[in-house]
């Protein structure tokens, strides 16, 4: 990065002879400047400033060091990475000590060499920069719940987040959204992110007879009924010390929800035909894509039941609505196909313009499926919109609606110039596979514009392993 991409350089010195010194010998700095503590803030707040240079000695108390320390702190709470470098008295070595103790950069005792004060801020803009590209890395590292999650949707990325908080705690989670949205993708990820020593058990409520569930949620005893040759170990004690996950539990039958209740107000059960309770220490997380309190008014499912599992309840956005999603996850489905069938297959634009057009209303496992259908009909190493079974120009149809949709938005400009920014971007970065110089290229932009781009407007640029 070269110095006039580079923040300004803030000056703070109440002497303006020697201000306008310094500001001459670093002239290859863009520089601003000023005198007091309360104009210093000014220009922080304004500018935005890498590196500062600054005099201790500030009025009111020009004699002092009161105002220089009060700035300095001012300063680094406000920013950690900021580099303070002191300007010091000849025989003030204790000041500039104290001054790099409470993380002041470097100093520099008066007069200075500018020579050897350009060379000390060139090493201030260098570490500010790497200590920016060593966090910009850390945030595309996947973490915790978020892990085995392919996304940059904003929504699902604040979700994971969450998943992460809630992780450590033995909070009962209510996941909520429609058929193939990935509730089991997060349920594992909690699960992960909760360090639980046992294992992850996942039932589907809608799955089993009803007949058979309550054996195989609760085990059953020898004996217990017809065919019961031995005592069998239900799937609850099975997750003792991890997490089980009660999917469509909506589904569950009404008899089963006492039981069930009881289990987690008391965590401890009883086998078909036993007598014995038996202590189960276990994370439950539950999913549906059914409208709970509608089934509770119509008395398909109990209310203390579902305030008992709705400790904390995650809203999870169908695939739909999240930006940029579709084309990231079919991407990534594609490269793993292909690698199973050992071939090179990459999305037409026909393709990736259908994909992104398309509602989804099977959602995440529908996209699967076209993609998986996809890779094994594709003649040559190109994927076409035909391959994946959409019509290439489905969606057209719907400007006029968009339209009407867009009568009432929010009408802030800077925030609908943002919107417009990221949802572009997101569309690149989902055409290119994540290959930033791609996207780059079509957006029209440089690689590190597209970087400081993403910052601003916190896009994770990550392709992560999908469940």
């Amino acid at each position: 990065m070269s110095a006039g991409d580079l923040p300004p350089l803030l000056i703070v010195e109440d002497d303006l002879a020697l201000q306008k010194q310094i500001k001459w010998s670093l002239d290859q700095f863009e520089c601003v400047t000023a005198s007091d503590r309360e104009s210093a803030l000014a220009a922080y707040r304004r500018h935005r400033p890498a590196v500062v240079t600054m005099d201790l000695g500030l009025p009111p108390d020009a004699d002092g060091t009161s105002e220089g320390f009060k700035l300095l702190d001012q300063l680094l709470e406000q920013d950690a990475d900021l580099k303070l470098i002191v300007l010091t008295g000849q025989n003030d070595r204790a000041n500039a000590l104290r001054a790099v103790s409470q993380g002041a950069y470097d100093f520099f005792a008066k007069p200075f060499e500018p020579e050897l004060l350009t060379l000390t801020i060139e090493r201030a803009y260098r570490v500010w920069e790497l200590q920016r590209e060593n966090r910009r890395l850390q945030a595309l590292q996947p973490s915790g719940a978020i892990a085995g999650l392919i996304t940059r949707d904003p929504e699902m990325l604040k979700i994971s987040r969450l998943v992460e908080r809630v992780a450590g705690s033995d909070a009962t989670v209510m996941l909520l959204g429609e058929s193939g949205t990935g509730k089991e993708v997060l349920a594992q990820g909690l699960h992960q992110a909760s360090r639980r020593s046992g294992k992850f058990v996942a039932i589907n409520c809608a799955a089993i007879p009803e007949a058979l569930l309550e054996s195989e949620l609760f085990g059953y005893e020898k004996g217990a009924f017809t065919g019961a040759a031995k005592t069998t170990v239900g799937k609850i004690e099975t997750a003792h010390g991890g997490t089980l996950m009660l999917d469509e539990i909506g589904d569950l039958p009404h008899p089963l929800q006492a039981k069930l209740l009881r289990f987690l107000q008391e965590r401890t059960i009883e086998r078909v035909g036993g007598r014995q309770e038996i202590a189960v220490d276990v994370r439950v997380v539950c999913a549906t894509h059914q409208d709970l309190p509608a089934l509770i008014k119509a008395q398909r499912f109990r209310e203390d039941l579902y305030y008992r599992l709705a400790e904390i309840v995650v809203h999870i956005p169908a695939l739909r609505e999240r930006q940029g999603d579709a084309l990231l996850l079919a991407q990534a489905f594609l490269k793993r196909f292909a690698q199973e069938q050992r071939r090179t297959l990459v999305f037409g634009d026909d393709a990736m313009a259908a994909i992104e057009r398309s509602p989804w209303p099977g959602n995440v496992r529908q996209l699967l499926n076209a993609v998986k259908r996809a890779s094994i009909m594709a003649d040559g190493n190109r994927v076409t919109a035909e391959d994946v079974g959409l019509d290439a120009g489905a969606g057209e149809g719907n400007a006029a609606d968009a339209a009407q949709a867009g009568a009432g938005e929010n009408l802030d400009l800077r925030l609908a110039r943002e919107a417009a920014e990221r949802r572009v971007i997101l569309a690149a970065l989902a055409r290119s596979a994540g290959n930033m110089a791609k996207a780059a290229e079509l957006l029209g932009v440089s690689r590190p514009t597209l970087y400081d781009l993403m910052a601003r407007l916190s896009i994770r640029q990550q392709v992560e392993t999908s469940a």
